[in-house]
């Protein structure tokens, strides 16, 4: 190997201005309470009022004189700064403060081993000036002469054809290739990026089949092409959508008036999977899946909008408790090689819903399996993990294609800087885990920053929004980092790369780190010249960082350039892209013995309440109770449901626009266990899941509507499992083609085995699958919860039309087997016809409610329909099935659904079903006790519903104790069923627009001017924005940068708004930063109090909002002490449709609501109000309706959720009612006015508001 000689001054030219600790930077410690120090470091003393600023950000800390601190600490790694300290640095430079490159924080530890984490922290013996040096030097450029050695000792995962390859080509350029070029070869054609297996040939027991894996699934948006408008060729799959309304501001580069516009649209479908990260790191590994996949959905076409997220974690049992009898008799615990799968369930569904938390998007739906088995000599388990992230959003139709880029036009990065971050992710995550040593598989792990994706994606939202689109063409930045995303947008005209344009975090990375790393939050995008300062001016006002990094040159060679004329990577594109010959994977088939099994309906009950514990059945609290599912304000059916809001859905749907009529569904269905034992049912089965789970939603045109994403995971190259995954990916294209429904997007992840030394565990083969489609009208949509309507009946309709079989069970499970005996469909044709006659009988309006049968089976399908009640039960007869074994009965997992109908539909629906040719029949009815009564061959059998209930929420609680606290979770366990949602309308309200005087379909100005006021990382702008425009305001668009630069004064509207979300991803405290922004920058600081001095104005303040409003001392200037807003008693975040109450109050806006009782959603990690005055002295406006947790979430004294001024103009609250507003939006709403009701009373807060301000400025 040789080294490049002039390397070395390229670097001391390249990091003169690095936001890394200089060597004439100066370290500062400030101590807040007994253990935590901040670190900060500086060009500069500080002057008396810059201590007080910083005294003041960091809570009261006071500044050490001294320049060490004793003691031991964990602290962040020195080379990579963390997000945190991003986004602290930026607090500091919108206060005014000049000259501070890095804060972190520090916490003094007593133990003599603390446990940390590695990958992003390290022990401090004592903390000097030394703190942030770094003396490892960035590594020189390596001319590599020995590519099968470098190979080896980098883990690239080049194949022995790749690397003879790689030797041909440095032959014919008469040189050795670089390290970059070596490097940038095996991420862009890892296994990861390029899916070698998926085109590649299969030889499956001596015979070449006829189509590679690629092709099978092409075949069916190729024969049911439908409304396909893009599949393959993009980062997601675009179907024909409806028309909606677009509601945007006019020009996104000022403040301005919001206005709504007809659009006609595409919808996006996408789903990624995670695996090997969440594996090694769960938080950061499941955070990044997450920013990954939406940004995959914004780079779709030339500019796409995520909308709604979905989430899949499969992990081995997480042994939460002794004794549980499958997981006894499953493998015996290993020797985790990173983390517990109990640490892997939590850690990475935190990492996942933190994520999309702080970036805005909901997570809707989702999943959990953790499975391990023994077959003969082969073991079976997700010791290597299955995270899937996916989602659904749409596009401009006139965006959905991506424009094909010509010679000189600009290439642009907008978003985060470099860092040695997920070096080799592609090719790593192409290998087994535990193939390599720890120091590699680490490497490839990454860190998330959702504020910044925020940033860059409001800035890609401002241009799909106007009226002209400047990108050319988007490409997001994941496996491969740099290398894979601007190859692939210059990939028609080559491309020339200025490494020293590329913002750079670590000084101490190589060109090939600077190239290569994997550090998220990024994306690049091609652009003409003449559109590039008009971008750059909406990315300074969203505070995106934007960087001309490069241009397209027409030259067909992809180039990285240092700024001193050396070419780390200076290929050919179509060297780079490669010729490395087609994988062929030869194997044979394993035909597997499965066992079958014994039982006895004497032991019914142990058996359920055994299913009903695993956590694939179980329930789900412990995911959805920390995760938004109302953040955008378009969610008309997330997971939690009824009136004690239970997590039961399987399908998420959400509107396209305000309307509330148009929007998408989806769902998810997966069936590993059954393709353990038959790998084309397994796929037929996850297919037929996904269906019978999204049915309940009215799909425009049915069936026909639904397109789907299919995420392989597979432990290939072991024997048989070639062969099985062949069969299966053959049997899954079949199964779509005869249903008429296509499969135009996935991904697949075939390395699905975990090593142990000479052991090694399997993942089960597994497909999962993502189910999309157009809804014609949301406020169709199905619930799962039985209504106590005494006149009707309960329907089994049968998807299966197939003998009951228990083979892959829940059940199956419990008793340590699979069966050899799997639940099948009779045909693709009967089973659409069952589709088509369902989705007649939910656009008709015919069903009152419907509940898919899957994991657990009948019986578990049964018990979730009454759990969300407060009072009845089932009257059962399970005879019309024409089996004798009622243990068969119960727990089979043939697809089909259940369905309530209402005694005078009944007629109607048996003759739609009939002259489908659906089997379908009678099986039960409500009754009022709270038991389901089961009659079965002249037998009975009584389950107790609140029982088993408390048994179903059990593996929920386990696993909440871990991150909730014992005594919250305790709590919750307690009282989620004490505490029902009740409503109390206000006097005289019919829920109409007329009678409240307002137009939903307006878009004219009415002159009464409001503005919402967001600072970045604000989520929930423009749900807010929308109340306010309906209630009759013209809204404008404020940025914190339109105050701080004066481009905006106030002075013309009347209403202030400051929206939720997590300003600066909450560091230093929710609204800190945001509050410095006003009280260290004196135009903001002038036009808010001059605001405030007027009056004939109004403020309010949701979740961020109210935390910022109390942080600025505006509800109560006049107390001496002060109210502050402290972290949830949970110390997680919140979220739930939750009851509040309204006492009589004397505010502008909740007067006239004074004495409802109404549904409301909370989302927030720091709601806890701390109010030290008396009570009396407070202006309560509104009141969690239960003083206890979590209906309480955060512990507010007196149950406390929102208080307004004296003088009732300012009101600050935590809960969301800009996200209640209609009854679509929310989680629960009485049955006898969901549908009637077009508005909730929460939009009388604002129209009041509207009406106060009218009278006030005649």
């Amino acid at each position: 190997m040789v080294i490049a000689a002039d390397f070395t001054t390229f670097v001391n030219k390249k990091y003169n201005n690095c936001f890394i600790q200089q060597d004439n930077d100066m370290i500062r410690f400030f101590e807040k309470g007994d253990s935590t120090i901040f670190a900060v470091a500086c060009n500069h003393d500080f002057s008396d009022l810059e201590v007080e600023k910083l005294r003041w950000l960091f809570g009261g800390a006071s500044l050490l004189a001294e320049t060490k601190v004793e003691g031991t600490f964990v602290g962040p790694r020195k080379e990579m700064i963390t997000p945190w300290s991003t986004n602290a640095v930026e607090i500091t430079q919108n206060m005014g403060l000049a000259g501070i490159s890095r804060i972190e924080e520090f916490f003094l530890t007593k133990s003599k081993n603390p446990t940390f984490d590695k990958m992003l922290q390290r022990v401090y013996h004592g903390l000097d000036e030394t703190v942030f040096n770094v003396d490892k030097k960035p590594e020189e450029i390596i001319h590599i002469t020995d590519i099968e050695k470098y190979n080896e000792e980098e883990g690239l995962a080049l194949s022995p054809e790749e690397v003879d390859y790689l030797k041909n080509l440095s032959e014919k350029l008469g040189r050795p290739l670089t390290d970059s070029e070596v490097f940038g070869f095996s991420q862009v054609n890892s296994e990861h990026c390029r899916h070698k297996i998926f085109n590649g040939t299969f030889i499956i027991d001596g015979e070449e089949k006829p189509s590679s894996l690629f092709k099978l699934i092409k075949k069916t948006s190729k024969e049911n092409p439908n409304k396909l408008v893009s599949a393959y060729k993009d980062n997601v799959a675009f179907v024909e959508g409806p028309v909606i309304e677009q509601f945007a501001p006019r020009n996104p580069q000022q403040p301005d008036y919001f206005e709504v516009k007809d659009i006609e649209t595409v919808i996006s479908l996408k789903a990624e999977t995670h695996n090997f990260p969440t594996t090694v790191e769960p938080f950061n590994g499941a955070a990044t899946g997450t920013g990954g996949e939406i940004r995959d959905r914004l780079g779709g076409g030339r500019a796409s909008l995520p909308i709604a997220g979905t989430a899949v974690y499969m992990t081995a049992y997480p042994r939460t408790e002794d004794n549980r009898a499958w997981e006894i008799g499953s493998i015996p615990p290993r020797k985790w090689l990173y983390q517990t799968p109990e640490e892997i369930l939590i850690k990475a569904s935190n990492g996942a819903s933190d994520f999309g938390n702080k970036f805005g998007q909901p997570l809707i739906c989702g999943s959990v399996l953790t499975f391990e088995h023994k077959e003969g000599k082969e073991e079976f388990a997700y010791d290597k993990v299955i995270m899937l992230a996916g989602g659904v959003g749409f596009a401009a139709k006139r965006d959905a294609i991506k424009g094909e880029p010509v010679p000189h036009e600009n290439v642009v990065l907008m978003g985060g800087d470099n860092y040695r971050i997920g070096m080799g992710g592609g090719a790593v995550s192409s290998v087994n885990t535990g193939q390599y040593d720890n120091s590699i598989e680490l490497n490839a792990v990454q860190r998330a920053n959702p504020e910044m994706q925020k940033r860059v994606s409001n800035v890609i939202r401002a241009l799909a929004e106007a009226p002209r689109n400047p990108i050319v063409s988007i490409h997001d930045h994941g496996a491969g980092g740099h290398l894979n995303a601007l190859s692939e947008l210059v990939e028609s005209t080559g491309g020339k790369i200025d490494i020293s344009a590329l913002p750079v975090g670590d000084p101490t990375l190589s060109s090939k780190e600077i190239i290569g790393n994997e550090s998220q939050e990024r994306m690049g995008m091609v652009i003409e010249k003449s559109d590039v300062e008009w971008v750059r001016t909406i990315a300074d006002r969203e505070r995106a960082p934007f960087y001309v990094i490069g241009e397209t040159t027409g030259d067909h060679r992809f180039v990285f350039e240092q700024e001193d004329g050396v070419k780390p990577i200076d290929l050919a594109m179509s060297d780079m892209f490669g010729s490395s010959p087609k994988t062929v994977m030869v194997d044979s088939t394993v035909t597997r013995k499965m066992h079958s099994f014994k039982y006895s309906a004497s032991e019914l009950d142990k058996y359920i309440e055994n299913v009903l514990q695993l956590e694939a059945v179980a329930c789900k609290d412990w995911l959805t109770n920390k995760v938004d599912r109302s953040v955008t304000g378009k969610i008309a059916r997330q997971q939690c449901q009824g009136e004690i809001q239970l997590p039961l859905s399987d399908c998420g749907v959400v509107s396209l626009d305000y309307t509330g009529t148009k929007g998408i569904a989806t769902s998810i269905g997966h069936a590993p266990q059954i393709a353990v034992a038959d790998p084309a049912q397994g796929s037929v089965a996850s297919i037929a899941e996904a269906l019978t789970n999204i049915v309940v939603a009215p799909l425009e045109e049915g069936l026909k509507s639904v397109s789907l994403s299919a995420n392989w995971m597979w432990p290939c190259r072991n024997a048989g499992e070639d062969a099985a995954l062949y069969k299966a990916v053959e049997a899954c294209s079949d199964f779509a083609c005869k249903l008429g429904i296509n499969i135009p997007t996935g991904k697949d992840s075939l390395s699905m085995t975990q090593k142990y030394g000479k052991k090694k565990i399997m993942a089960p083969g597994t497909v999962i699958i993502s189910a999309a489609g157009e809804v014609s009208d949301v406020k169709k949509t199905l619930t799962p919860v039985v209504q106590n309507v005494k006149d009707s009946v309960l329907y089994y309709i049968d998807f299966s039309n197939s003998p009951l079989a228990l083979g892959g069970s829940a059940f199956a499970q419990t008793l340590n087997r699979i069966g050899d005996d799997v639940p099948r469909i009779s045909s693709a044709e009967y089973f659409a016809a069952a589709f088509n006659a369902v989705q007649a009988l939910v656009d008709g309006a015919l069903l009152l409610a419907a509940h898919d049968v899957s994991a657990g089976g009948l019986v578990t399908a049964l018990l979730e329909m009454t759990f969300a009640n407060t009072q009845g039960g089932l009257d059962i007869n399970l005879d019309g099935f024409g089996e004798k074994d009622i243990v068969k009965i119960l727990f089979a997992e043939n697809n089909a659904l259940i369905a309530q109908v209402r005694n005078s539909n009944v007629g109607q629906v048996s003759a739609v079903l009939s002259s489908a040719g659906v089997r379908f029949f009678e099986i039960g009815k409500p009754q009022e006790e709270r038991t389901i009564i089961v009659n079965c061959n002249k037998k009975e059998y009584l389950l107790g519903i609140d029982y088993l209930r408390d048994v179903w929420f059990k593996s929920s609680y386990l696993l909440d104790c871990k991150q909730s606290g014992n005594a919250c979770a305790k709590k919750r366990y307690l009282n989620y069923k004490k505490q029902p949602i009740k409503y109390r309308f206000p006097k005289g309200f019919d829920g109409k627009c007329a009678t409240i005087g307002i137009d939903p379909h307006r878009r004219t100005p009415s002159g009464v001017k409001a503005a919402i006021i967001r600072e970045k990382g604000v989520n929930g702008d423009r749900e807010m924005a929308y109340s306010l425009y309906l209630a009759g305001f013209d809204v404008k668009d404020v940025h914190m940068t339109d105050l701080t630069s004066g481009r905006e004064t106030l002075d013309d509207v009347n209403m202030i708004v400051f929206c939720g979300g997590f300003s600066n991803s909450d560091v230093l405290g929710s609204a800190k930063g945001w509050a410095g922004g006003f009280l260290w920058n004196d135009k903001a600081k002038a036009a808010l109090e001059r605001f405030y001095k007027r009056s004939d104005t109004l403020s309010l303040g949701i979740c961020n909002g109210c935390q910022l409003m109390v942080e600025l001392n505006l509800i109560n200037p006049e107390h001496t002490r002060r109210a502050t807003m402290e972290h949830n008693d949970s110390h997680k975040f919140e979220s739930q449709f939750i009851g509040l109450t309204i006492p009589q109050n004397n505010s502008v806006m909740f007067g006239s609501l004074s004495g409802s009782k109404l549904g409301i959603w909370v989302a927030h990690g720091e709601g806890k109000f701390n109010l030290p005055e008396d009570f009396d002295k407070y202006n309560v406006v509104a009141q969690y309706s239960y003083s206890s947790y979590p209906a309480n979430p955060n512990g507010s004294p007196k149950a406390v959720a929102g208080i307004v001024s004296s003088d009732g103009r300012h009101l600050a609250m935590m809960p969301h009612l800009e996200r209640a507003i209609f009854p679509w939006q929310c989680g629960y709403y009485p049955e006898n006015r969901r549908l009637s009701d077009e508005v909730t009373p929460w939009i009388e807060a604002f129209v009041n508001a509207r009406r106060w301000i009218e009278e006030k400025t005649k």
